[in-house]
């Protein structure tokens, strides 16, 4: 969804930054080895970010929450904020979230940060004296709030996975787990790789088809 509002994916982006491949540089051992490096990654994503705008499909999301409350369990992938600036009140970051950074020492909760840390010197620091790293899953590390997750997989009449690749785990596993007793439709511009768990799917990018999609939803 924010690749068609102007953030490009990692592997639209073919993997690469800098000649860099992500896991280079959105990981643990990346930052232990050269935070400098990371936090030029995350600031020029930051910056990049920032100027984006929510598609058609964020509202059309946005919307159906609106009539559905609670009911809508809304979790993401995405790191950006695109679905809470187009009005969306209850999503879940799995990956987290781009705009806030926490302390990798201590218990300091995450916090919201804009800042772009340009200057390779500019790594900032925590009161107890840890490194603030930005509030990202890195590859190696365990989604957040997974245990929210899996009992709404449990408890869900509909699944719904819009511009996945059905690839990166464990989201990838999530319309599996569910296929047993829910409705599941995929929308995107391209079959994932687990399309064959799908119910239904519709092909087409998710700012033309979400809004149809979801109006007959909301009218219902």
């Amino acid at each position: 969804m924010s690749a068609e509002s102007g953030i490009p994916t990692f592997r639209g982006a073919g993997g690469l930054w800098h000649n860099y491949r992500i896991a280079e540089v959105a990981s643990p051992r990346a930052w232990t080895r050269d935070p400098r490096l990371v936090w030029e990654f995350y600031s020029m994503r930051r910056r990049v970010a920032a100027e984006a705008k929510p598609n058609a499909a964020h509202f059309a999301l946005a919307k159906l929450e609106q009539k559905l409350q609670d009911r809508l369990f809304l979790c993401t992938q995405n790191v950006d904020d695109l679905h809470e600036q187009a009005g969306s009140m209850r999503v879940l970051h799995m990956h987290g979230e781009l705009f806030k950074s926490r302390c990798d020492k201590c218990s300091r909760p995450p916090f919201r940060d804009t800042n772009t840390y340009n200057t390779p010197a500019e790594i900032p620091r925590c009161e107890c004296g840890g490194r603030i790293r930005p509030h990202i899953c890195w590859f190696g590390e365990v989604p957040f709030e997974l245990d929210r997750i899996f009992h709404a997989l449990d408890e869900c009449t509909m699944f719904m996975a819009v511009g996945t690749s059905g690839v990166v785990e464990p989201a990838a596993s999530f319309v599996a787990q569910v296929g047993g007793h829910a409705r599941t439709i995929y929308v995107g511009a391209e079959e994932p790789a687990n399309a064959s768990s799908f119910t239904e799917y519709h092909l087409g990018k998710a700012g033309e088809v979400l809004p149809d999609l979801l109006g007959q939803r909301c009218a219902s």
